[in-house]
């Protein structure tokens, strides 16, 4: 049963009327609304907590250990902090874009919890078009850091905000096109339906191991490294790190403006990760999550909660890449890849051959893509290292040092 049926349910046993029947629909989803709208703001405070912990372990450092067990409280102290800021506000900006942009970055991330399955039935909405209906909310932060950035009335803030667009425009079509990989398997855009379609029966039993991964790396590799570009994660945050524009669009924000865009950021990574898991991953499906519906939930967080702390270890340990490196990336390697990658499902599963053998095709062709991606990146990192040693080994200047107690001529 779907939560919403059962919270309808359960106000009729308690004695609501049925000719009232659309107020009791609203109550339910009202409170379904304000559980997934509080859940969203209290796990950025976890999420920054996890990403503090990771890091300063990668560094070899503690990290937050003194506001309350293991520094649970030190992101709480940080918010109470920035909720006691001056909200400063240029005099020149424009008020409109200005005040809404922090406002439409939430937002937008918060509605694609809408359609995120965590469990068997547990589903804001099942829209049929759920995949698209994410896609769309990608131009929302679009346009929230433009605004924010023409709004502040600051080039910097203005240059950085150009900066979003070439950036996240140019990684989502990777990104989107890889999402359309499991789309063509199942014929469905349906969240839940993407989902569910990843169990795997032994007998009765559903081990739920039916991970379009096994069959798509190398869709997966290509939607992973576009979200990390969409996430502004490294290696590729370079939106607020340039020294020439400061830090970013935001830079004319203070107080809880500038917190809600790092708040956005940090749900962002967390929801791309989920999609990540439900596309690729199984979404809920696990060992005995048929059986046994709480584990569904669990096992949606724990795969989500570990493809964000793989983020965090690739922040702590990679380091940024130019922006033209990074543009070309996107446009002469995973944009060609991804579309001959979905070129050859399309004309695979039109065949007439047999299911097993047109699977069998384009896993030949994802392992072929996934391998083509490592063969790049392990390429571009020889010769970066190559480049840092000889920058940091000049050989003209080999035996021309002279001692320092030796007089000179």
């Amino acid at each position: 049963m779907n939560w919403s049926d059962a919270l309808i349910d359960l106000q009729y046993r308690l004695g609501a009327p049925r000719e009232l029947d659309w107020l009791v629909q609203g109550i339910a989803y009202f409170i379904g609304a304000f559980i997934l709208a509080n859940l969203a703001l209290v796990l950025a405070l976890l999420l920054i907590w996890i990403t503090r912990k990771v890091i300063s372990r990668i560094q070899d450092r503690i990290g937050p250990n003194r506001v309350g067990p293991y520094g649970l409280f030190q992101t709480v102290a940080d918010a109470l902090k920035l909720l006691s800021k001056e909200d400063i506000k240029p005099d020149s900006a424009d008020p409109i874009s200005y005040q809404v942009a922090p406002v439409l970055a939430v937002f937008g991330v918060l509605l694609s919890l809408a359609v995120m399955p965590f469990g068997a039935g547990l589903i804001g909405t099942d829209l049929n078009v759920g995949v698209l209906f994410l896609v769309a909310l990608g131009s929302v932060g679009i346009m929230a850091a433009l605004m924010a950035g023409w709004g502040s009335n600051n080039k910097y803030a203005l240059l950085a905000g150009f900066r979003v667009v070439a950036q996240l425009l140019s990684y989502e079509i990777p990104m989107v096109l890889a999402m359309l990989a499991p789309v063509l398997l199942i014929g469905s855009m349906r969240m839940q339906g993407l989902a569910e379609a990843q169990s795997l029966y032994l007998g009765p039993i559903n081990l739920g191991l039916g991970w379009f991964i096994f069959l798509l790396p190398g869709a997966f590799l290509i939607y992973f490294i576009s979200a990390l570009a969409e996430g502004e994660q490294t290696p590729f945050d370079l939106l607020e790190a340039e020294s020439e524009l400061i830090a970013g669009f935001h830079i004319e924000y203070s107080g809880m403006k500038f917190a809600m865009f790092f708040l956005a950021q940090f749900l962002n990574s967390f929801f791309l990760g989920a999609i990540a898991v439900v596309l690729f991953l199984g979404g809920w499906q696990g060992p005995f999550a048929g059986q046994i519906p709480l584990l569904g939930p669990i096992y949606f967080f724990a795969k989500t909660m570990f493809v964000y702390v793989v983020i965090q270890w690739i922040k702590g340990t990679f380091p940024r890449i130019r922006i033209d490196q990074m543009m070309q990336f996107a446009w002469k390697v995973l944009v060609p890849l991804v579309l001959t990658l979905i070129l050859l499902q399309m004309i695979v599963m039109k065949l007439p051959i047999p299911s097993f053998l047109a699977y069998l095709l384009v896993l030949a062709g994802n392992v072929g893509v996934f391998i083509t991606v490592l063969k790049v990146l392990g390429t571009y990192f020889k010769r970066e290292e190559v480049r840092s040693k000889r920058a940091f080994e000049p050989k003209s200047l080999i035996g021309t040092m002279r001692p320092v107690n030796q007089p000179s001529d």
